[in-house]
């Protein structure tokens, strides 16, 4: 069992939960690549009496077959989803387009009652590193917030004004206590939702070896050119071999598994989704 759960995030995840009343509607981000894994069960469990809208985000880097397999999954169970990406800018245009359609009921019902307002209010949540700051740099179309490869960046909850009729109130990204679940784990370290330190690198490249193996072996095959046959530490040292990775005389296991790791974060391999 794996116990990562910092201060900040304790904090966080109390603010998300008392902030919920100042918003219309909650965004949740969830990492296409892991979209079963990526989804914070204690988020999940908070946001269930509020309007919601899931974003699969750096859908770009997922496996298109997986995308909408995950998109049919997710709307199967009455969830309102919509596959983005905020590098390339994919469906980031249609997320307000779908916050008005999802409580297009409630406006109606506040403007029988009187009520008009067109700003609509959102919160957006998730855990780190699935790409809030990005996806609302571009939503506002300048940098309004700083955004880094790596897990815990933004630690304070604020608003962000998008444009007239759209506020949002951007969160940290959160995680949930205890990761009992050694596969999740390894999924969140593999997308950088928890720290590389977590475990080491070679444990986790073998692992990302061994599911490309069963899932994308013609990917495997084509990027190291490397038989399947070969035991994962074998792929290693053949990886190493090629690229020249040599510590003294010895072969450097370490920094071939860091470069699968590389490979496999900067889509060099191919696109792949590790829930399956």
């Amino acid at each position: 069992m794996i116990q990562w759960y910092p201060g900040h995030m304790a904090k966080a995840t109390k603010e998300i939960e008392k902030n919920l009343k100042l918003v219309d509607i909650v965004l949740e981000l969830v990492d296409a690549r892991i979209p079963l894994s990526s989804r914070n069960p204690e988020l999940k469990k908070m946001l269930k009496k509020k309007p919601s809208l899931i974003l699969l985000t750096k859908s770009t880097l997922a496996d298109p077959k997986d995308n909408q397999r995950w998109l049919n999954i997710l709307k199967s169970e009455n969830e309102n989803v919509l596959l983005v990406d905020a590098i390339t800018n994919y469906n980031v245009n249609n997320i307000e387009k779908e916050a008005r359609r999802i409580l297009a009921d409630k406006i109606k019902k506040d403007e029988a009652k009187g009520i008009k307002r067109n700003t609509i209010r959102m919160m957006i949540v998730g855990i780190p590193n699935v790409g809030k700051s990005t996806l609302i740099n571009s939503l506002v179309k300048r940098k309004a917030q700083e955004a880094y490869n790596m897990p815990g960046v933004t630690k304070e909850v604020k608003w962000i004004r998008i444009n007239e009729n759209l506020d949002l109130l951007d969160t940290p990204g959160v995680l949930w206590p205890k990761f009992d679940d050694q596969e999740v784990a390894k999924k969140l370290a593999l997308t950088r939702a928890i720290k590389d330190s977590i475990y080491q690198e070679q444990e986790l490249s073998v692992y990302l070896l061994e599911f490309l193996k069963e899932y994308y072996p013609d990917l495997l095959k084509e990027r190291y050119d490397v038989s399947l046959e070969l035991c994962n530490y074998e792929i290693l040292k053949e990886i190493a071999l090629k690229r020249g990775f040599f510590k003294a005389d010895d072969i450097d296991y370490d920094k071939a598994a860091v470069a699968v790791l590389a490979d496999f974060r900067n889509m060099r391999i191919g696109r792949i989704t590790l829930d399956k």
